[in-house]
This record gives C-alpha cells, structure tokens and sequence, in this order.
C-alpha cells in the first residue's frame, strides 16, 4: 500500500535530505549509500528514511550507528535532517536507562562487597566461639598426648590418632598453628610464653609443657612453660 506520507512508491518519493548526507558522506571519504550501508552496519532502507526525512520513524540504535561513521553527534544528525524534536525524546531515555544500570551494577557490587564482609564477620565469630568452647581440649590434649606417646604400654596411645589428626586439619583450616609442641626447648619469650613455676630471663631456655596456640598474627593462647 502506498505511503500516506509520500502516494508515489518509495523510489519516487522526494528525497530532500540526499544533497546534506552526500555532503557529510564525501567529508568521511564516503563515495556511494552502499558504502555508507556497509560502514555503518544497517539497511540502505534506513538510509532512504534518512534522505526522506523521516528520521523520527529510524530507531536510536541506527542514528548511533550513522553518527559515528558520519563522525558527528546524534544532536547534529538530529538538527541537519529533521526539523521535529523527537530525538531528544528517544535520546533521554536511553540515556536515563544507562544511567539506571549503571547505578544498579554499583549497587550490586556494594551488595556484594557488603556480603562478603558479613560473611567474613560471622565466620570469625564463628570460629571464635567454637575454639572457646575448645579451649580445654587444645590445652590439654597436646600434653595428655604426648604422655601417652611417652609410655607406649598405656591404651590410651591407640587413641592419639584417632583426635589428633582431626584436630590438626580443623585448627589448620582456621589459620591455627601451635607456638611450640609439648617437650620442646626454646628460647624464653614473654609474649609467647607462660612461665608456670620459677623464673626466667629473656632468651634462657624454657621447656613447653602446654602448647600455646597463634592465629595469624594474633595469640589466642600463651604456651606453658618451665625453666629447664
């Protein structure tokens, strides 16, 4: 059915924009519409829209395409060929809508970041509370095995490996490291070590009868120990 804007078939149909474009294509080095076609990716249709003047009727995506092989903006487009304001109308929208993206992308990532850090936080309290409840366990175990280890005829050696090698994998887990395993001799060191009879200088050494226990930097536990 013919155009009620234009009764004659499309190829007949005045064209008053053709001289501007030819114009803007020969100042990009531009010789034919197919080669415009082709640089800008859409239809020769659209390019025929454009000579008509019914840029109204060409979607956002195409002008954004012909404005920048023509290397001008979609308010120059705009202004060389058409004389109707509709383009400021389809334009604020896109643009309000990457606006909106791009706010919910920042607030995704600070959602994200906000639940990391929870997570962070409750793992540490976690973590927490449980070697509090293990404290008599990490304490005392340590040295109640190694007796055991000491005197090979007791039953209770068969269970040593039964609770420590657990024990090792959970405390390894959390970023738990014993400061010094029971029976070992060491330098005296009073923010690592707990004297638990007598007295000892800087340095001298100091036999460990309860391990003590670091969690990255920080000392959860002072190991117990006795001048040798």
């Amino acid at each position: 059915m013919p155009n009620p804007r234009c009764p004659m078939p499309n190829a007949q149909c005045p064209m008053p924009h053709t001289q501007k474009l030819q114009d803007l294509m020969q100042q990009v080095g531009i010789s034919s519409f197919k080669a415009l076609s082709r640089a800008a990716g859409v239809s020769e249709r659209q390019l025929l829209r454009l000579r008509q003047g019914k840029l109204e009727q060409m979607r956002v995506d195409v002008l954004l395409k012909l404005s920048s092989v023509l290397q001008m903006s979609l308010n120059e487009l705009n202004a060389t060929f058409s004389s109707v304001e509709l383009l400021q109308e389809k334009v604020a929208p896109t643009q309000e809508l990457l606006e909106e993206i791009a706010d919910l992308r920042k607030e995704y990532q600070r959602s994200q970041l906000q639940l990391e850090q929870q997570r962070e936080i409750l793992l540490q309290e976690f973590q927490q509370s449980s070697l509090q409840l293990l404290e008599s366990l990490l304490l005392q175990w340590p040295t109640a095995a190694h007796k055991a280890q000491e005197n090979p005829q007791l039953a209770a050696v068969k269970i040593v490996p039964l609770v420590q090698k657990p024990l090792e994998k959970l405390l390894q887990a959390w970023g738990v490291e014993a400061i010094a395993p029971v029976g070992a001799e060491l330098p005296y060191n009073p923010q690592l070590h707990q004297l638990m009879e007598g007295t000892a200088q800087l340095g001298e050494i100091v036999k460990v009868r309860y391990t003590g226990y670091l969690q990255g930097e920080k000392l959860l536990y002072r190991a117990k120990v006795s001048p040798v």
